[in-house]
């Protein structure tokens, strides 16, 4: 199989069925990660940043941001052929909602199982529907961490010509 050519082609509203389902690589967030987005952002909040502080915490150590979390599933969705597929079609994100169900921590291993969800018609956009993308990510133990729903614009395949 050619995987270039393959990666040609375009996924468009049309074709995402609702309930289709792909896994993303994996990826280890690191101390790396949490002081550089500390960094980023400007968030030092210690449960993040001081081991001391962290270990008093319930949870017991240091906790990657939430943000953090988000940044990281949002770029292994990127990683995975099925959305590249989608950027010849893909027109905006025009929401997003997210609920972190643990934590996650330095050391942990983190991958994203992507899943189509609602699809509706623009009304105000010809040619264009709404689907919702729902990222669950999961840790190394298979435990949900974090559930997002990112409403995404995109073209129809018959609005193409």
């Amino acid at each position: 199989m050619d995987i270039e050519r393959y990666l040609q082609e375009a996924l468009y509203y049309d074709d995402l069925e609702p309930g289709a389902q792909w896994l993303s690589p994996r990826r280890t967030v690191t101390e790396a990660d949490v002081v550089n987005f500390a960094g980023l952002s400007g968030d030092y909040n210690a449960l993040h940043t001081d081991a001391v502080h962290a270990a008093q915490h319930p949870f017991g150590q240091r906790a990657a941001h939430g943000l953090l979390t988000l940044a990281i599933a949002s770029g292994l969705t990127t990683r995975m052929p099925v959305y590249r597929l989608m950027d010849p079609s893909r027109l905006a994100l025009t929401e997003l909602s997210c609920r972190w169900r643990k934590p996650v921590f330095i050391g942990d291993t983190i991958q994203v199982a992507l899943s189509v969800g609602e699809k509706r018609l623009s009304g105000r956009r010809p040619g264009t529907g709404k689907v919702t993308l729902e990222r669950t990510v999961l840790n190394q133990h298979g435990e949900v961490v974090m559930e997002s729903a990112w409403i995404t614009l995109m073209k129809l395949r018959e609005a193409q010509a």
